[in-house]
């Protein structure tokens, strides 16, 4: 170990710091989650893009590794992994190519909401000799990909299921309406209903003589109430290794759970009630909230938040009797901890005092 080992306030800013004793925590809760309620865990990568925190989760007990796309999955396995559930539909001929490159050296499921691309997975299967694994996607709330649950879902389970290269392994759904609920049983209903709906949709199948082997269900809100589902034996969510002020702001975590923080140099006060940081949209997220304004407020001070992002500047509101200095140094809990993370190429892991490794973002940019 390093007998002068740098110090994190000495950092330049901006920078991203992980708490890596909050990291391994939250890493270690959400496993014994999945453990005591006897499901698998298939945590989602792009939260932190980092095949260094991806095999931790999986050294925790993770079975796999969910990706958004195959630019991630390819990251992963050139590191080594090689389990993936690749949640999202694979459309055209350069990424079904790559997709038959990627099975060829990792266990591979692909999600799909549609007969078109059912279709052209089952081409592929039919070319590499090899059906093709599948998810079904299934909107219970979110409004994105997937059919209704019940009887548009199977239905087009049934039509897949003729397909002869591809076989159906599982439903799937993605919560993530639950960042707009505001109360635990809010989250708790939300959880529920992610769930019921791939179960309704399963029972119906299984009446037409499709089994149904997976119910995978994904968000971090609805993944802590894990053990009160009945039938469910995926969960992935992403964002629960780091926290972020989206998460905290409906109570799905407390402050001591968040181990990502922003952190920032005061360099103008121009008048009163505002300061001005290093940190823009460059390094924060842009994404808003419902439940809190602007784009991140100060760690343990919640009204002291970023009113306005230009590319380089933060625009920090301070209440009346609040104002710092230039060269203040100030750690701001961000609204989106995964697309923040994807702003930087690498991010500080930080333990008690000491700067203590940077961590990679290995999937930086990975959109394709």
């Amino acid at each position: 170990m390093d007998a002068n080992p740098q110090k994190w306030i000495d950092l330049d800013t901006p920078a991203v710091l992980i708490d890596l004793d909050t990291l391994d925590q939250n890493i270690r809760h959400t496993a014994e989650l999945a453990r005591k309620a006897g499901v698998k865990l298939r945590p989602h990568f792009k939260t932190h893009k980092s095949a260094w925190i991806a095999k931790a989760q999986i050294r925790a007990g993770a079975c796999g590794i969910t990706v958004a796309k195959l630019g991630e999955a390819e990251v992963l396995a050139d590191a080594g992994i090689d389990d993936f559930l690749v949640a999202y539909p694979i459309v055209g001929k350069e990424k079904l190519q790559r997709l038959a490159q990627l099975m060829a050296r990792a266990k591979v499921i692909v999600s799909a909401d549609s007969v078109e691309v059912a279709n052209g997975l089952s081409e592929l299967g039919r070319s590499i000799g090899s059906k093709v694994r599948l998810y079904v996607d299934v909107n219970t709330g979110l409004n994105r990909c997937g059919k209704e649950p019940g009887a548009e879902t199977a239905e087009l389970v049934r039509e897949i299921a003729k397909l002869a290269h591809v076989d159906v392994v599982g439903l799937m759904t993605h919560g993530g309406y639950a960042y707009g609920k505001k109360t635990e049983a809010e989250l708790r209903e939300a959880a529920r209903i992610e769930a019921e709906g791939l179960l309704q949709s399963k029972r119906l199948l299984e009446q037409s003589g499709i089994p149904i082997a997976e119910i995978s269900v994904g968000s971090t809100p609805t993944s802590k109430f894990i053990g009160e589902l009945n039938g469910v034996t995926e969960i992935r969510p992403g964002a629960y290794v780091f926290g972020d002020l989206s998460q905290l702001s409906i109570g799905a975590i407390t402050e001591k759970e968040c181990a990502m923080h922003v952190w920032t140099t005061v360099v103008s006060t121009p008048r009163p009630g505002t300061a001005i940081i290093d940190a823009g949209s460059k390094t924060f997220s842009s994404d808003t909230l419902a439940h809190s304004p602007g784009y991140g407020t100060l760690r343990d001070r919640p009204d002291v938040y970023i009113e306005r992002l230009s590319e380089e500047h933060g625009i920090v509101r301070l209440p009346d009797g609040v104002r710092f200095n230039i060269g203040d140094k100030l750690q701001f809990v961000p609204n989106h901890c995964c697309t923040t993370a994807n702003l930087h190429d690498e991010l500080q892991g930080i333990r008690g005092e000491r700067a203590e490794r940077p961590i990679r973002v290995d999937a930086r940019g990975k959109i394709r």
